[in-house]
């Protein structure tokens, strides 16, 4: 193939985030490649691995496998910043055109990538690959994914596709409309839905990880899950003012109700208990509402301080015979 049939086949970049996944690189990249072979005469490839602050041989297993795949790249990042950064990372630091986020577990199939590819090439800005599946996990994931898309479209400006995740392909115009965003507590799934365009959809069965444990326990995606609703709506605000209303209109029939007795029959003997009820109740609902109020002036610090979203160690490319772009 001529260097001038490389420049005119367009470009598709894979970014690929991971902590602490040595064992799992070599069959991802194997059976990537297996799919990616038969779709060289279309488009060109780079599979960018963001490698966010592992701590086992993850950089070295990737150095490994650029000497013999010239498609591989790695960026380096100085510490773990989430994966919602090392994502980020990824759209800003690829130039293709059209990309694909997707996990190392094999859990988003590779196979996939030729219909969403199709999609893409017949003007579709956004694929996404939606989980019509996920006998894998368990009924208590299942159940509370389920809970989480129900109240974060309840509760969005912008709701999100169900059981869709990362996994999915953006456009060169998507990506860079991305790029722009520059709030720090990101939930990237609401930013993808956020920015529209055309969008198609493939469906897939989630299978189970092929190799190693989850690195999501329920507390990080507890965390996660807050991350997204605070970082996408400001509905929750509202509701507490409408509670805030509506728990001064009762306090207020209340008291009219006690004035009105007391005129009528007297003064009563003080109930201890009704008072403590009330007392917990309303200390209860204050406390959960400055809470909620507390999660809103948190990101408006995290935003104020105008740190990055994550900083770069280093950034490898394998050496190729043809250079993309030269």
């Amino acid at each position: 193939m001529t260097h001038m049939d490389q420049m005119t086949r367009r470009k598709l970049a894979l970014i690929v985030p991971v902590f602490n996944e040595a064992d799992a690189i070599k069959p991802f990249l194997a059976r990537l490649s297996l799919v990616l072979d038969g779709l060289a005469d279309k488009v060109r490839f780079e599979i960018c691995f963001v490698n966010d602050g592992s701590t086992d041989e993850t950089e070295q297993v990737v150095e490994r496998q650029m000497s013999t795949q010239p498609s591989v790249r790695l960026i380096n990042l100085s510490r773990n910043f989430g994966k919602e950064a090392a994502l980020s990372a990824g759209l800003d630091q690829i130039d293709a055109d059209a990309v694909i986020p997707m996990d190392v577990d094999l859990q988003d199939p590779p196979e996939l990538i030729p219909e969403m590819i199709n999609l893409w090439l017949n003007g579709a800005h956004v694929v996404n690959a939606r989980r019509v599946s996920r006998t894998q996990a368990s009924w208590f994931k299942r159940a509370s994914a389920g809970a989480f898309y129900r109240v974060f479209n309840l509760l969005a400006e912008h709701p999100i596709p169900t059981n869709v995740g990362d996994f999915r392909l953006l456009d060169r115009e998507v990506v860079m409309v991305l790029r722009r965003l520059g709030e720090r507590s990101r939930f990237n799934k609401a930013l993808f839905s956020w920015v529209g365009f055309e969008t198609a959809e493939v469906t897939h069965e989630r299978p189970a990880r092929e190799d190693g444990q989850t690195r999501w326990s329920y507390l990080k995606l507890w965390k996660l899950g807050l991350d997204g609703i605070f970082s996408s709506s400001t509905l929750p605000l509202r509701i507490w003012t409408y509670v805030g209303v509506f728990m001064s209109l009762i306090s207020l029939l209340y008291s009219l109700f006690i004035v009105i007795r007391t005129l009528a029959f007297g003064v009563d003997v003080p109930g201890y208990a009704s008072t403590v009820i009330l007392i917990l109740t309303f200390g209860g609902l204050n406390l959960f509402a400055l809470g909620i109020i507390g999660e809103y002036v948190g990101r408006i610090y995290i935003e104020v301080r105008q740190r990055p979203l994550y900083v770069i160690r280093s950034s490898l490319e394998a050496k190729r015979e043809v250079k993309d772009g030269s």
